[in-house]
């Protein structure tokens, strides 16, 4: 049985079947799919039913909808048998009503999303603008703290002046007759230096 194996497989070369086989090819665009419902755009989509939403949260429809009602009611009981279209249970307008709300919900909660996610992104935003002010509020802190403790190295002014009249007094002395030693001279400019600072 082994001899047969080796014969078939001597007769078929590798890679026949995937020859056979079309494959798509990667490097080009597939061709569009025929779709069974309308395409739209659903940014547009999304902008009209927050204008919707928008109206429906204002007073103005709330008048608009108290008008029609009234409307509707007066007419089904005032105008003549045969010119009314609801009768007095009004199921007509029952039905027109809970068609309203039943499109006015979805689009509320669709604008109430793409608000939701206009916050997101705004508070992201906000924490990246607040990293980058924290980071250059320590950057900054760390070099006002750097030039404190390079100024703490540099003579100042009374450092100077003590110094200067240190050197005086010496040359008046050594002018006197009087030797100053310079270790003596030292520990005093260095007992000032700690003063000064």
């Amino acid at each position: 049985m082994a001899p047969e194996r080796e014969s078939t497989r001597e007769r078929t070369p590798a890679g026949a079947t995937a020859t056979t086989r079309t494959r798509p090819r990667l490097d080009q665009p597939r061709p569009p799919r025929r779709r069974i419902l309308p395409e739209y755009d659903p940014e547009a989509f999304g902008r009209l039913s927050e204008r919707i939403a928008r109206f429906l949260g204002t007073g103005r429809f709330i008048v608009w909808m108290t008008v029609v009602i009234i409307l509707w009611v007066v007419w089904n009981i005032f105008a003549p048998h045969d010119l009314r279209f609801d009768e007095y249970p009004f199921i007509f307008l029952t039905l027109m009503l809970s068609l309203q709300a039943s499109y006015a919900a979805p689009l509320i909660l669709l604008a109430q999303n793409r608000q939701d996610d206009r916050d997101r992104v705004n508070l992201e935003q906000d924490r990246k603008q607040n990293e980058r002010s924290i980071a250059d509020t320590e950057y900054l802190t760390r070099e006002i703290a750097s030039l404190r403790i390079g100024l703490g190295e540099v003579a100042t002014r009374d450092w100077i002046r003590s110094e200067l009249q240190d050197l005086v007094k010496e040359l008046e002395a050594r002018r006197d007759g009087h030797v100053v030693f310079p270790a003596e001279r030292s520990e005093r400019s260095h007992g000032r230096d700690a003063d000064d600072r």
